[in-house]
């Protein structure tokens, strides 16, 4: 909301001086037209920043207490390797074939700093990818490694260029990754949420207590 009050604000005060640049060029008030038509681009490339901003900010969902990020259903297809089906809470379906003994999910965060909060900007987060991994530290260096995104990359990412600028937007408290893993096993299903802390995987059903159970 505070963005859209931005967009529609430096949108309204770019048409304003543009109208005023105009209606100086023809009266011949050459230099108040220059001025007030430098003055209109400033503020409409302010509101498209705000525009990209904004639209780059949607796929980010908001946190204002945990929820859930989806589930994730597992079944042995072979010799250290899953079929892996992630369930949305939208209910949309991604499969991925993971490879190794456990899996992991790792989610990229936006906290704001309590200015930012007070303006309607809560923490939010984007789920980035998905992974097998394995126990063994000489297998994860050696073997056969899968990953995959969890979300389509964006043209124009907020996290890179917050990360990049970091200094220059102070409202910003914090941008880190947050990742959790669990073992695999047949018939396993992982309930995926995040909180304020991060991501938080917990087993839905017996196969994947079992699985947690005997995890070392």
């Amino acid at each position: 909301m505070t963005l859209n009050f931005l967009i529609v604000v430096s949108g309204l005060i770019s048409l304003l001086f543009f109208i005023a640049a105009v209606r100086s060029l023809r009266r011949n008030r050459i230099a108040g037209g220059v001025l007030r038509g430098g003055t209109s681009l400033v503020f409409f490339l302010l509101a498209a920043a705000c525009v990209l901003a904004a639209a780059n900010l949607r796929t980010y969902q908001r946190l204002t207490a945990e929820q859930a990020a989806g589930r994730l259903e597992l079944a042995r297809i072979g010799y250290r390797e899953f079929n892996a089906v992630f369930v949305f809470p939208s209910g949309e379906r991604a499969d991925f074939m993971l490879r190794g003994d456990e899996f992991q999910i790792d989610a990229r965060v936006l906290k704001w700093n309590g200015l930012a909060n007070l303006l309607g900007f809560d923490t939010a987060y984007r789920l980035d990818r998905i992974g097998g991994r394995y126990s063994n530290i000489d297998d994860e260096r050696t073997l056969p490694r899968t990953v995959y995104a969890l979300t389509r990359p964006d043209r124009i990412d907020l996290w890179d260029l917050v990360h990049r600028y970091h200094s220059w937007v102070p409202w910003i408290d914090a941008l880190y990754g947050s990742a959790a893993y669990l073992p695999m096993a047949d018939g396993a299903q992982y309930d995926i949420g995040v909180s304020q802390s991060g991501l938080i995987a917990r087993p839905h059903d017996q196969a994947a207590r079992t699985a947690v159970d005997s995890w070392h």
